[in-house]
Protein backbone atom coordinates (compact mmCIF):
# COMPACT_ATOMS: atom_id res chain seq x y z
CA UNK A 1 0.00 0.00 0.00
CA UNK A 2 2.35 2.52 0.71
CA UNK A 3 4.74 1.48 -2.50
CA UNK A 4 7.91 0.70 -0.62
CA UNK A 5 9.77 -2.05 -2.45
CA UNK A 6 9.42 -5.63 -0.56
CA UNK A 7 10.71 -9.49 -1.41
CA UNK A 8 7.56 -11.34 0.27
CA UNK A 9 8.48 -14.55 1.54
CA UNK A 10 6.01 -17.23 2.49
CA UNK A 11 5.86 -19.34 5.60
CA UNK A 12 4.11 -22.23 6.25
CA UNK A 13 2.50 -23.77 9.80
CA UNK A 14 2.97 -27.33 8.46
CA UNK A 15 6.64 -27.30 7.23
CA UNK A 16 7.99 -25.96 10.62
CA UNK A 17 9.15 -22.62 9.44
CA UNK A 18 8.23 -20.86 12.55
CA UNK A 19 10.19 -22.96 14.45
CA UNK A 20 13.39 -22.70 12.42
CA UNK A 21 16.40 -21.19 14.14
CA UNK A 22 16.74 -18.15 11.25
CA UNK A 23 13.07 -17.54 11.54
CA UNK A 24 13.34 -17.65 15.70
CA UNK A 25 16.60 -14.93 15.82
CA UNK A 26 13.49 -13.03 13.70
CA UNK A 27 10.78 -13.33 16.03
CA UNK A 28 10.95 -15.50 19.23
CA UNK A 29 7.38 -15.56 19.45
CA UNK A 30 6.98 -17.60 15.96
CA UNK A 31 4.39 -16.05 14.07
CA UNK A 32 4.17 -13.60 11.35
CA UNK A 33 3.91 -10.80 10.92
CA UNK A 34 7.98 -10.12 10.25
CA UNK A 35 9.83 -7.15 8.24
CA UNK A 36 13.17 -6.96 7.81
CA UNK A 37 14.59 -4.03 6.22
CA UNK A 38 18.37 -4.08 6.07
CA UNK A 39 20.17 -5.47 9.61
CA UNK A 40 16.66 -4.38 11.49
CA UNK A 41 13.90 -7.04 12.14
CA UNK A 42 10.66 -5.83 13.69
CA UNK A 43 7.45 -7.76 14.55
CA UNK A 44 3.90 -7.59 15.93
CA UNK A 45 1.85 -5.15 13.22
CA UNK A 46 1.39 -2.28 15.04
CA UNK A 47 4.45 -1.93 15.31
CA UNK A 48 5.14 -2.49 11.56
CA UNK A 49 2.73 -0.31 10.37
CA UNK A 50 3.92 2.79 12.78
CA UNK A 51 7.31 1.77 11.36
CA UNK A 52 6.18 1.76 7.89
CA UNK A 53 4.53 4.92 8.19
CA UNK A 54 7.40 6.72 9.90
CA UNK A 55 10.20 5.21 7.25
CA UNK A 56 7.95 6.77 4.52
CA UNK A 57 5.53 9.49 5.26
CA UNK A 58 2.88 10.84 3.12
CA UNK A 59 0.61 9.57 0.58
CA UNK A 60 -0.70 6.94 0.50
CA UNK A 61 -0.99 7.54 4.53
CA UNK A 62 -1.64 4.18 6.71
CA UNK A 63 -2.89 6.56 9.51
CA UNK A 64 -5.00 9.74 9.09
CA UNK A 65 -3.10 13.37 8.95
CA UNK A 66 -5.63 14.47 11.34
CA UNK A 67 -4.71 14.22 14.97
CA UNK A 68 -8.14 12.82 16.21
CA UNK A 69 -8.90 10.41 13.61
CA UNK A 70 -5.25 8.92 13.86
CA UNK A 71 -6.36 8.40 17.92
CA UNK A 72 -9.08 6.59 16.39
CA UNK A 73 -7.18 4.32 14.25
CA UNK A 74 -4.96 3.87 16.61
CA UNK A 75 -7.44 2.71 19.51
CA UNK A 76 -8.81 0.37 16.34
CA UNK A 77 -5.54 -1.32 15.80
CA UNK A 78 -4.89 -2.16 19.46
CA UNK A 79 -8.58 -3.38 19.42
CA UNK A 80 -7.90 -5.70 16.54
CA UNK A 81 -4.40 -7.11 18.12
CA UNK A 82 -6.14 -7.14 21.76
CA UNK A 83 -9.37 -8.39 21.41
CA UNK A 84 -9.72 -10.35 17.99
CA UNK A 85 -6.51 -11.47 17.65
CA UNK A 86 -6.58 -12.98 21.35
CA UNK A 87 -9.37 -14.96 20.09
CA UNK A 88 -7.74 -15.92 16.86
CA UNK A 89 -5.11 -17.19 19.18
CA UNK A 90 -6.81 -19.51 20.64
CA UNK A 91 -8.50 -20.97 17.43
CA UNK A 92 -4.67 -21.30 16.08
CA UNK A 93 -3.46 -23.12 18.80
CA UNK A 94 -6.36 -25.33 19.39
CA UNK A 95 -6.45 -26.32 15.46
CA UNK A 96 -3.40 -25.44 13.95
CA UNK A 97 -1.04 -26.18 16.82
CA UNK A 98 -2.91 -29.12 17.69
CA UNK A 99 -2.47 -32.67 16.15
CA UNK A 100 -5.76 -33.49 14.73
CA UNK A 101 -6.12 -36.49 16.63
CA UNK A 102 -6.22 -34.15 19.94
CA UNK A 103 -8.47 -31.55 19.10
CA UNK A 104 -10.79 -30.87 21.93
CA UNK A 105 -14.30 -29.35 19.99
CA UNK A 106 -14.94 -27.89 23.58
CA UNK A 107 -11.51 -25.50 22.99
CA UNK A 108 -12.36 -25.00 19.23
CA UNK A 109 -15.95 -23.95 19.39
CA UNK A 110 -15.27 -21.53 22.44
CA UNK A 111 -12.22 -19.66 20.36
CA UNK A 112 -14.70 -19.40 17.56
CA UNK A 113 -17.81 -18.60 19.49
CA UNK A 114 -15.46 -15.57 20.94
CA UNK A 115 -14.58 -14.84 17.37
CA UNK A 116 -18.20 -14.32 16.24
CA UNK A 117 -18.80 -12.33 19.37
CA UNK A 118 -15.68 -9.42 18.54
CA UNK A 119 -16.51 -9.50 14.97
CA UNK A 120 -20.16 -9.03 15.90
CA UNK A 121 -19.06 -5.79 17.73
CA UNK A 122 -16.66 -4.94 14.55
CA UNK A 123 -19.93 -5.48 12.51
CA UNK A 124 -21.54 -2.24 14.71
CA UNK A 125 -18.11 -0.04 14.61
CA UNK A 126 -17.06 0.06 10.51
CA UNK A 127 -17.50 3.59 9.86
CA UNK A 128 -17.67 3.51 5.96
CA UNK A 129 -16.24 1.44 3.28
CA UNK A 130 -13.18 0.82 5.60
CA UNK A 131 -13.22 0.30 9.51
CA UNK A 132 -12.28 3.50 10.28
CA UNK A 133 -13.84 5.23 7.28
CA UNK A 134 -10.76 5.55 4.87
CA UNK A 135 -8.63 2.69 4.29
CA UNK A 136 -6.22 2.60 7.14
CA UNK A 137 -3.54 0.51 9.36
CA UNK A 138 -6.78 -0.34 10.73
CA UNK A 139 -8.25 -2.40 7.56
CA UNK A 140 -4.11 -3.59 7.44
CA UNK A 141 -3.93 -4.93 10.99
CA UNK A 142 -7.48 -6.45 10.98
CA UNK A 143 -7.63 -7.92 7.87
CA UNK A 144 -4.76 -11.01 7.87
CA UNK A 145 -6.39 -11.92 11.29
CA UNK A 146 -9.79 -12.70 9.36
CA UNK A 147 -8.37 -14.27 6.62
CA UNK A 148 -6.15 -16.55 8.90
CA UNK A 149 -9.32 -17.60 10.86
CA UNK A 150 -10.95 -18.12 7.58
CA UNK A 151 -8.16 -20.35 6.45
CA UNK A 152 -8.21 -22.67 9.81
CA UNK A 153 -11.87 -22.71 8.67
CA UNK A 154 -11.27 -24.34 5.27
CA UNK A 155 -9.17 -26.90 7.68
CA UNK A 156 -12.08 -27.35 9.94
CA UNK A 157 -14.93 -27.61 8.03
CA UNK A 158 -17.04 -27.41 10.46
CA UNK A 159 -16.19 -24.26 11.54
CA UNK A 160 -18.22 -22.04 8.56
CA UNK A 161 -16.41 -18.91 7.81
CA UNK A 162 -19.56 -17.32 6.34
CA UNK A 163 -21.53 -17.16 9.45
CA UNK A 164 -18.67 -15.04 10.71
CA UNK A 165 -19.28 -12.14 9.30
CA UNK A 166 -22.27 -9.68 8.79
CA UNK A 167 -23.14 -7.94 5.50
CA UNK A 168 -21.12 -4.76 6.81
CA UNK A 169 -17.60 -6.66 7.43
CA UNK A 170 -18.49 -8.52 4.37
CA UNK A 171 -18.69 -6.53 2.43
CA UNK A 172 -15.66 -4.89 3.59
CA UNK A 173 -13.79 -8.07 3.08
CA UNK A 174 -14.55 -7.41 -0.53
CA UNK A 175 -13.50 -5.03 -0.83
CA UNK A 176 -9.93 -5.72 1.10
CA UNK A 177 -9.60 -8.83 -1.02
CA UNK A 178 -9.86 -6.40 -4.17
CA UNK A 179 -7.15 -3.90 -2.82
CA UNK A 180 -3.92 -4.97 -5.06
CA UNK A 181 -1.61 -4.46 -1.71
CA UNK A 182 -3.97 -8.02 -0.35
CA UNK A 183 -3.98 -9.18 -4.07
CA UNK A 184 -0.06 -8.90 -3.86
CA UNK A 185 0.39 -10.48 -0.57
CA UNK A 186 -2.24 -13.06 -0.29
CA UNK A 187 0.00 -16.43 0.31
CA UNK A 188 -0.61 -18.24 -3.23
CA UNK A 189 -2.13 -21.39 -1.26
CA UNK A 190 -4.71 -19.66 0.50
CA UNK A 191 -6.31 -18.70 -2.84
CA UNK A 192 -9.15 -20.07 -4.23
Amino acid sequence: HKRIPYELETMSYDAGDFKSPAFIALNPRHRVPVIVDGDFALYESAAIVEYLEDKQPGEPRLFSAELRQRGIERRMVREADQYFATAMEHLVEAVLFTPQERWSEERISAAYADIKQELAMWETMIAGDYLAGALSAVDFTLYPQIALVRRIGKRKPRLVAAELTGPNMSAWMRRMEALPAIQNTCPPHWRG
